[in-house]
Formats: structure tokens, C-alpha cells, sequence
């Protein structure tokens, strides 16, 4: 596939952040706040929303991470969540895993995972016994898509302990498919997972990725300036992670090592699967906990290459590893080339990396202000969205330290955080609105997966985030309930020569002077699903001149004249989009 548009090498300068005033200054700006608090800005129109609706939600599910008070580092990683879509009825549901009981932690009543069906108006029902994914495994990440092509989505839990596939019955329940499958990976400890199309035969992969080689026998208790603490990845030796080819019989493959992932030993957080360097295949970014993260470039039949360096991915600005979460990508500059955006440890920022092309990629954080509030924090899941639906992604960060007792030794941090907010003004910056689109006041809690869907059904994008040792959090964006004037539109692809969830496909959408660029991704954050349904923010615009689709494997389907404010069904190779009412 050529390029949609040609690219300049250089953008935005990049900031070294090494010694000196550069670190001063972005060490200043960063503050030590656990509340994020932003200066007024002339482009920020204050038009990102959201209220809290948790309470009424009929949302129940409380997390657990199985601890004791022995601090497993296991403990500290749970876990992701998804929103999807299990039913059909056109209403995203959402599935929230859980931890299990470690050595020496309470086992009566075993905690269980949930799933909760969406009733409509943001109210919720769990239905995890009828439909039968009450698994108790020690969950981490997750993922969903069709991979037996049926029509419906299935579920991937990528545990501490062997992986769990559920097939989708299509009846409202699932069924346990993992042995027949062959993808239970074995006693590991998981992190992000993703389906993906790796070879383009219209079957969807499955890439699971692994954390540490992690035996809680071998436990020794530490402690940090004489408090309890949790152990450094550093102190046990990576893995490498596992990709399974999808036989189309409803079995999978090892294949790991021959594409050339099982190559590479590395401490997987969260991941995506996107076509980066915009070649018609789908790449794997993977980051890694305090090492050198993964790029693999796919040549096309799902033969992998480890090129992390040379795209200038694998380390921060300054040449240092990072103690990276979860990851997102997406188009923020709107240029045609999807952009992926980071999260990090606590005095690392997050990164924005800027996609440059046939050049890689650049860190543009301190130019653009995409870290803005984040530097004392412990960045988990994160989201490049258009909440305003302006034509512009903005990106939302979830936060929370991984030790309940940092307070009592770091007065610049917490265990307990708020949130972050960066609204995008449309001119290369972002701006943090915490405060004023009402995230920055709510209580805080420690985040870990983040998840953003259209919970309601009302054109624009709801957040639910799933906090460590509590209730989860579902924030109702009001973008739409307060009659902005933005327009919107989503798509829905349905594969038919391809993938059924038209997982890898790029969608572009013209309306006059404003094109959009997006991808489905099966699998993203920080070890989460979300956000099959496409989104885009069309801004003033009444109309779609244009809209296209490329599939895997190389087909394009194009329509135009499209009505805003509606979501569209495109099934490959019709005639027409189906609009769903």
C-alpha cells in the first residue's frame, strides 16, 4: 500500500533529556501535585466533560491482586479490562478480569473475574455465570477478538498461570476452547496480548506476551528506606513472548520462533499491534519493563524483524530504558501516519512518539506538552482520543503508584492518584485540563487498565478504568449530553475475504480540508481491549466526502457522501455502508 501522503523527515526538534537546564525546566513543569493542576490556555476551549456514573452504574465488581502483605511483584501488575460488544445488541459490555489469592492471602470466597452487560444508559447487569467466563485465574491482560470467523467475539485472558481462550457460543455464552486451541502458554506471567492478522490469510493470530520468569517460592522479602516494598524487575530474568498461528480449523501454532518473536527475551507490559511504518502489514510495539522495548517490523507473511533501535523506540531521549506501561496509538497530528503514545514509571515521562515516516520516530513530549502533570506519577493504561469531537486526539492517562505505602517515604508521589486530561488544541500542543473537565477532582484511586468506548450509544467516547484494590471507575463523557457542536461518525467493519473484525484494516476519512486516519486494534493500553467500534471526531464538519477502507491483504473498498452523527456498518465488498440505527 503507497503511503497516504508523502512525509518529512523532521519535525518538531527533540529535547535531550539529559543533565542540565532541559531537565531542570521539564522537572519544574511537571510539579509534584498528585492532583494534576494546569495553567489557563488561550486555545483550550474547555469543552471535554465528563461526570462520574459509577454509583449508578449497577457495577459491582471489586479488584482484587491477591495480596498478602509478602508483596509478590505479581501483585502490583493486575490487571487490564475490555469493553466489547459480546452480544450483539449493538451495546458494549465490559469485561473486568481479576487477581487471585498468593500465598498466604484469604482464598474463601475466591475472587473471580466479570462480565457486565450493558442495559442501555449507562446502566449494567453481570451476567458472568449465565454466560460462563467466571474463571478465577490470576488475570493481567486481555484481549478480544472473532478468530474462528463466526461472527462473534471471543475473549483471550493472558494470566499469571495458563492463558484462557473463550469462544463466543453466539448465544450469550461462551465456552472454554483453550485446550483445543493449544494456547494455554503454560505457568507464566502474563501482560499484554493482541489478536492480529501477522500473515494476511484472513485468520486472526494470537501474540501473548510474557513479563518474568517468576517463582513465588523463591520470594525474599525487601524493604526501601525501612518500609515494605516490592521487588525491582531488574532482579529476575525475562522471557520471550509466544505468537501462535491461527490454523483455521479453531487450533493455533507455536510459531515464535521461526517468525522471529520467540528471538527476543524481554519483560512485555502493555502492547498494540498497528501498521507503523504504513507498509499494508501489521508491526507489533511492545514495550518492556526497565529494558530496551520491541519493535517487531512484519515483511508481509508474518516474518518478524526486531528494529526497535532503529526506529527510535527502544529507549527514552536520553539513550536509558523506561519503565514503560501501557501504550496507544493513533493519528494525533492528523498527517496520515499513526503516531503511539507511552506511559511510564514515576520520574520517567511519558512519551508521544511522533511517527516521522521512512525516519521513525521522534519524542515529541516536551514540545507538545503530552507529559504535562505526569512526571511524579506512575502511568498506567492511556487512551489517544477525541473526546470533543474536533478532528483532534486528545489522550487520557490513569495513574497510581504501585506501593500503598509510598506516601510514607516519597512526599512527591502517591499510591492513590488522579487521573490526567490532556486536551489537544489542534496546533501541536496539548493542554491539561484535568481540573476542568471534572477527572482532577474526582477521589483518587490507582489506576491500572483504561478502556474508552461509546458506553451509551450517544456519539461520543465514555472511559471506564479499572482500579487496583477497589470499585472501578465509569465516567460519562458529556460531550454530546451538553449539545456540543462537534460532529462525529463511527464505523464498524465486518470482514469477509479478511478477518471478521477487520483487525489491521486503516480506515480514512475525508471531509473536506480534514482527513482522519485510524486502524482496528484488537488489544491496547496498558494489557486491555477496546475501541473496536472506530471513532472520529469530524469537528464542524455536516458531511463525509469520502470514506476508505483497507483491508488486510490489499483490498480497498471506498464510498462517499456519507451522513455525520451516525455509525456506519461496512461489510467488505458491498455496495453500500449499512447504517445502524
Amino acid at each position: 500500500m503507497e503511503p497516504l501522503s508523502p512525509r518529512r523527515n523532521a519535525g518538531c526538534s527533540l529535547v535531550k533529556l539529559v543533565g542540565g537546564s532541559a531537565v531542570a525546566a521539564l522537572v519544574a513543569v511537571a510539579g509534584t501535585a498528585c492532583r494534576p493542576h494546569a495553567a489557563p490556555h488561550p486555545q483550550d476551549t474547555g469543552s471535554i466533560q465528563f461526570r462520574d456514573v459509577t454509583a449508578d452504574s449497577g457495577i459491582t465488581f471489586v479488584h482484587t491482586d491477591g495480596s498478602s502483605g509478602r508483596r509478590y511483584i505479581v501483585e502490583s501488575m493486575s490487571t487490564g479490562l475490555a469493553t466489547f460488544d459480546f452480544d450483539g445488541d449493538g451495546l458494549i459490555d465490559i469485561y473486568f478480569p481479576n487477581g487471585a489469592p498468593l500465598p498466604g492471602a484469604p482464598t474463601d470466597p475466591p475472587p473471580r473475574h466479570a462480565l457486565y452487560r450493558n442495559l442501555g444508559n449507562l446502566r449494567f447487569a453481570e451476567v458472568t455465570d449465565q454466560a460462563g467466563v467466571a474463571a478465577t485465574a490470576f488475570g493481567l491482560g486481555i484481549t478480544v477478538g472473532d478468530y474462528d470467523h463466526d461472527g462473534w467475539p471471543d475473549i483471550y485472558l493472558n494470566n499469571f498461570g495458563p492463558g484462557i481462550l473463550y469462544r463466543n457460543n453466539g448465544d450469550g455464552t461462551f465456552a472454554d476452547a483453550t485446550e483445543t486451541a493449544g494456547v494455554a502458554v503454560g505457568v507464566r506471567v502474563g501482560a499484554g496480548t493482541c489478536f492480529l492478522d501477522a500473515d494476511g490469510d484472513g485468520l486472526l493470530d494470537l501474540y501473548v506476551a510474557s513479563y518474568i520468569d517468576l517463582d513465588l517460592s523463591q520470594h525474599v522479602p525487601r524493604t526501601t528506606d525501612g518500609h515494605p516494598s516490592y521487588p525491582s524487575p531488574k532482579e529476575y530474568a525475562p522471557l520471550p513472548d509466544t505468537l501462535f498461528r491461527n490454523n483455521g480449523d479453531g487450533s493455533f501454532t507455536d510459531i515464535s520462533h521461526r517468525s522471529g518473536i520467540g528471538r527476543h527475551a524481554g519483560r512485555s507490559m502493555g502492547m498494540v499491534c498497528a501498521d507503523a511504518d504504513h507498509d499494508g502489514d501489521t508491526d507489533i510495539y511492545v514495550l518492556n519493563d526497565v529494558q530496551q522495548s520491541f519493535f517487531f517490523q512484519n515483511d508481509g507473511s508474518g516474518n518478524f524483524e526486531e528494529i526497535g533501535l532503529q526506529m527510535n523506540m527502544a529507549v527514552s531521549s536520553a539513550g536509558e530504558p523506561m519503565a514503560n506501561m501501557g501504550v496507544d496509538c493513533g493519528d494525533y497530528d492528523n498527517d496520515g501516519w499513526l503516531d503511539f503514545y507511552s506511559t511510564n514509571y514515576q520520574t520517567q515521562w511519558p512519551v508521544l512518539w511522533r511517527n516521522l515516516g521512512v525516519a521513525g520516530f521522534e519524542d515529541v513530549t516536551p514540545v507538545t506538552g503530552a507529559g504535562d502533570g505526569c512526571y511524579p506519577l506512575v502511568n498506567w493504561g492511556c487512551g489517544l482520543v477525541d473526546f470533543d469531537n474536533d478532528g483532534h486526539r486528545d489522550i487520557f492517562i490513569g495513574n497510581g503508584h504501585i506501593e500503598d505505602n509510598i506516601d510514607q517515604r516519597d512526599a512527591t508521589t502517591c499510591y492513590r492518584c488522579s487521573n490526567i486530561v490532556l486536551q489537544n488544541t489542534g496546533s501541536g500542543r496539548f493542554v491539561n485540563v484535568s481540573d476542568r473537565c471534572g477527572v482532577g477532582s474526582l477521589p483518587p484511586r490507582a489506576a491500572r487498565g483504561v478502556a474508552c468506548d461509546d458506553l451509551d450509544n450517544d456519539g461520543d467516547v465514555d472511559v471506564v478504568i479499572l482500579n487496583s484494590r477497589e470499585s472501578p471507575t465509569v465516567l460519562r463523557n458529556l460531550d454530546r449530553q451538553r449539545g456540543g457542536p462537534s460532529h462525529w461518525l463511527q464505523v464498524e467493519l465486518v470482514g469477509v475475504r479478511t478477518n471478521r473484525d477487520g483487525v489491521g484494516a486503516r480506515v480514512r476519512v475525508t471531509c473536506g480540508d480534514l482527513v482522519l486516519v485510524d486502524e482496528v486494534h484488537s488489544g491496547r493500553g496498558y494489557q486491555s481491549h477496546w475501541g473496536s467500534r472506530l471513532h472520529f471526531g469530524l469537528g464542524e464538519h455536516t458531511e463525509v466526502d469520502m470514506l476508505e477502507v483497507h483491508w488486510i491483504g490489499g483490498g480497498i473498498d471506498v464510498w462517499k457522501q456519507l451522513a455525520v452523527d451516525r455509525r456506519w456498518k461496512v461489510i467488505e465488498g458491498s455496495n453500500s455502508p449499512e447504517e445502524v440505527r
